[in-house]
């Protein structure tokens, strides 16, 4: 059986991931470039890269495709533009990553170490208002919060 971190890891090789500090540097040269973050809404609504767009993990194929609830329009239209995929540590974005590949998206991106670096490298997030959080919220937020009992018994 293979584990989360393994599937992402054997992916990893065919898809494009990207770090922090060099996607704040394509995203000044390449304006019509789609965010979107694939967390849950309560992860988005807490903080969250300006202007970027939720579709959470769970309903990503849906929702770039028409005739289904889910569907966003932008997204369903971006096959051609450059897409950023955003979670928290860039684990989810890469087998989201390789999926959108799959369905015919030309130019996707897994943000590398996610939200989590980018809050690290001192990039702005914002809240569910788009007021700016302070970097030792966001510090604090994403901190390992691993309970006991979710640990490894092997650990």
């Amino acid at each position: 059986m293979k584990t989360f971190a393994q599937i992402a890891a054997e992916i990893a090789p065919l898809i494009t991931e990207m770090m922090p500090w060099d996607a704040e540097e394509y995203l000044e040269s390449h304006s019509d470039t789609l965010i979107v973050d694939i967390r849950e809404n309560h992860e988005y609504d807490t903080m969250h890269i300006a202007d970027s767009l939720n579709v959470p993990r769970g309903i990503l194929e849906n929702a770039c495709e028409w005739d289904f609830e889910e569907t966003e329009p932008e997204l369903v239209e971006a096959r051609d533009r450059p897409v950023i995929l955003a979670c928290r540590s860039g684990n989810r974005t890469t087998l989201a990553a390789y999926t959108l590949q799959q369905m015919g998206y030309e130019n996707v991106i897994s943000l590398q170490t996610g939200l989590r670096g980018w809050s690290d490298y001192e990039l702005p997030l914002v809240d569910i208002e788009e007021k700016p959080v302070d970097i030792d919220d966001a510090d604090h937020y994403f901190a390992n919060k691993i309970l006991p009992e979710q640990r490894s018994p092997e650990s």
